[in-house]
């Protein structure tokens, strides 16, 4: 049997500056992830912000770059595992 070597100090604390670092996010970045968990497109969350669908793209652009995801669905798979929004917070489906 293989026996499982317990992680170094030093990984334990990569691992928590890279927690601390994504954890670190601003209000308004926050506030983005929460419209894009919703469902909302770049352009409702502009008008609803009052910002441009570029500064909406450029939120969700370093977002995704600072938790490391490559596409929405693992920016939200991302930010429940991390507790950075409740898992109620993305509909589960559109009433017909």
């Amino acid at each position: 049997m293989a026996k499982v070597k317990p992680a170094s100090r030093e990984s334990k604390a990569n691992s928590k500056e890279k927690a601390a670092e994504v954890l670190s996010l601003t209000a308004r970045q926050k506030e983005i992830l929460r419209l894009v968990a919703q469902g909302h497109t770049n352009r409702e969350i502009g008008e609803q912000l009052n910002i441009s669908v570029r500064t909406v793209e450029v939120h969700r652009f370093n977002l995704m770059r600072r938790l490391r995801v490559q596409n929405v669905a693992q920016l939200l798979r991302q930010a429940i595992l991390l507790r950075l929004i409740p898992k109620s917070t993305i509909p589960t489906g559109k009433a017909l």
